[in-house]
């Protein structure tokens, strides 16, 4: 497997993984009503980058991948509940924050998969990588806007562990 390659399967999983951290989102904070909404739209942008890495794939000998299947919403809803015993507030945040981490790296590899198809002048993956990559920073900046929104009501004085 050469680097582009494996670029390109970092970022068909991660893409998918993302969405799938997005509807997670979705379903286990129904009462945040911007979550809700905008998570399920921007998970849509991450299987629609997936889907076109995974069209193009075999040209560049990425292994003949499935769109991962998610579970049915009810069963989402029971595998995404928050445990008990925790605060929903920290778990939202430490979520979004995951989401986040996820989105920045998908941008770092969507950013060298430009500079390699720069490089080999792959007009092909510089369309993709352009196509993709600006989904990718708008997902990066809503949770980023999300979290500043949130934090100071959500952190000030809870006292439940972040990292529980």
């Amino acid at each position: 497997m050469n680097g582009i390659t494996a670029i390109l399967a970092a970022l068909h999983d991660g893409e998918y993984k993302l969405a799938g951290q997005l509807l997670d989102l979705v379903q286990r904070h129904p009462a945040e009503t911007e979550v809700h909404h905008v998570a399920r739209y921007l998970a849509r942008w991450s299987y629609a980058s997936g889907d076109r890495i995974r069209a193009m794939g075999s040209r560049y000998g990425l292994p003949d991948a499935e769109r991962p299947s998610h579970p049915s919403d009810r069963a989402r809803h029971t595998a995404a509940s928050v445990p008990e015993g925790q605060d929903i507030g920290l778990v939202l945040l430490r979520e979004l924050s995951e989401v986040h981490l996820a989105a920045a790296r998908n941008s770092l590899y969507w950013d060298m998969l430009t500079q390699a198809a720069q490089a080999n002048r792959d007009d092909r993956l510089l369309e993709l990588a352009s196509a993709c990559q600006p989904y990718t920073r708008r997902q990066m900046r809503w949770t980023h806007t999300v979290l500043k929104e949130l934090s100071p009501q959500l952190l000030t004085g809870v006292s439940s562990a972040w990292c529980s």
